[in-house]
């Protein structure tokens, strides 16, 4: 992530704030050089190793681009060069490494990208994330099941006693997806569906262009109606599949549901909520007919920002939906009886919050933050931060399991399920799980996991997952 710092301090110490005052000023001419006009110049950081996250004495890799040709570039942190000066390639681009010292603190840290002639200056955001060492696989018993690839969600059935997993794989068009049952105790596949081909779409160019499939994405079970309801992030829509044969009870129209990512279901209520992802927005179903009942409207509490709507948890017993918001790091707390809003909390030390969940015995609600690889849990009723637990890289999904008392997390970036108890005390980090994509509980101290870590079958799996008593 980059952004201009026109007036940073960084940048002032660059250009001789630091310096005596005297000198400063002896200096003012020198040190304001005429400014570029514009200027498109971007830095981005990876792991020297691919696909891993940036630890703490780790290579790192520095892309540039935008660049123009011949430029040359500095990275700094505050005024300490982190690499000879760079030289932007003819296309503008450019590559470099460095190396991270054991002891750099976890965080983001905004570097300073700085280009003399002519001048000018942005921030770049690297971040550091926790190296947290496998631990407590003791305390459980795992039984992975190989499953397909592009693996997303799973859901339990108390009915039927199974899981119900999706797979998508790839970007638009999308052409390979399934919508999987999973006996709950085996792990064995006992049904698979591909979902039927969705419309043409708009090319680039503007022309129609082949529409892949409905692709299934975020998944939850109504066992009052058997059936299964899917998100179909592509086409911004959700379906609704009988559990039984996986057969189409309904299709809903594309542009149901902007860029639908979650979809629980409150059986007593007959409720479907799905979230609509980049909207302050989740749609209401009713799960008899089935259609759309209403739309919810979530206002941010951050001056001039946007909710932006992704993961949901269900308190079906309290009445209440919990719903996260990826760009402004807030959960909304819905009272489903009403659909109304009853509050929108902050959470605080989250960076690009995107799962949630909660424990129903107190209220308290658990954040997985992608963006700063922590899990934040809040009090329910207060929003006061009961802990601030960093559970590994790219802290993606979050459930809370009532037999175990014990919240679940699912990290892309460090491909680890961590556990953390009820105050936020870490107390496992499973390791071996290749870009942990989603965690699910059956309610009764199981729970499911996913994997989706690339063309290896044995990197694409749902892991059932039993604490030890």
């Amino acid at each position: 992530m980059i952004r201009d710092i026109a007036a940073s301090a960084a940048v002032l110490a660059l250009l001789g704030a630091a310096l005596p005052a005297s000198s400063a000023l002896a200096q003012s001419a020198a040190a304001f050089p005429a400014p570029a006009k514009t200027f498109e110049g971007r830095v981005g950081f990876a792991a020297a190793t691919r696909g891993q996250p940036i630890l703490p004495g780790a290579e790192v890799t520095a892309t540039g681009q935008g660049f123009a040709p011949g430029q040359t570039v500095r990275l700094l942190h505050g005024t300490t060069p982190l690499t000879p000066d760079l030289t932007a390639d003819a296309e503008g681009g450019f590559e470099a490494r460095f190396r991270l010292p054991a002891d750099a603190a976890v965080g983001v840290h905004p570097l300073v990208v700085v280009s003399p002639a002519p001048y000018a200056a942005v921030v770049a955001e690297l971040k550091v994330s926790p190296a947290i060492p496998a631990s407590g696989e003791d305390r459980y018993d795992i039984l992975r099941g190989a499953a397909t690839r592009g693996l997303y969600q799973s859901a339990y059935s108390a009915k039927n006693d199974a899981i119900f997993v999706t797979s998508a794989v790839g970007r638009p068009p999308v052409r390979q997806s399934e919508l999987l049952r999973m006996d709950a105790d085996t792990l064995a596949i006992e049904a698979r569906m591909t979902p039927a081909p969705a419309p043409a779409r708009v090319g680039r160019d503007g022309a129609p262009a082949d529409g892949g499939l409905f692709a299934v994405y975020g998944v939850g079970v109504d066992d009052a109606h058997d059936t299964v309801w899917v998100t179909q992030s592509r086409q911004n829509t959700v379906a609704v599949y009988r559990q039984s044969d996986l057969s189409l009870v309904r299709q809903f129209d594309p542009g149901t549901v902007n860029h639908a990512r979650d979809v629980v279901v409150d059986q007593a209520l007959n409720k479907a909520y799905a979230s609509a992802t980049f909207e302050p927005e989740v749609v209401v179903f009713d799960t008899a007919r089935p259609e759309v009942a209403r739309r919810i409207a979530i206002a941010s509490t951050v001056r001039g920002e946007r909710f932006s709507a992704a993961s949901l948890s269900l308190n079906a017993e309290a009445h209440r939906l919990y719903v996260v918001s990826n760009s402004t790091n807030e959960v909304a707390v819905i009272d489903t009886r009403t659909d109304a809003v009853l509050k929108v909390l902050p959470v605080p030390g989250a960076r690009s919050a995107i799962g949630v969940s909660h424990d129903p015995r107190t209220g308290r609600i658990f954040v997985a933050a992608q963006g700063s690889d922590n899990v934040v849990i809040l009090d329910g009723e207060t929003g006061a931060v009961v802990a601030d637990t960093p559970v590994g890289a790219g802290a993606l999904n979050v459930v809370f399991d009532p037999v175990s008392r014990q919240a679940f997390v699912a990290n892309r970036g460090s491909s680890t399920i961590a556990v953390v108890d009820a105050d936020g005390r870490l107390l496992a980090s499973l390791d071996g799980a290749p870009q942990a994509n989603h965690v699910a509980t059956d309610g009764r101290g199981v729970i499911y996991a996913v994997t989706k870590g690339g063309e290896q079958d044995d990197a694409n799996t749902v892991w059932r997952i039993t604490p030890r008593r």
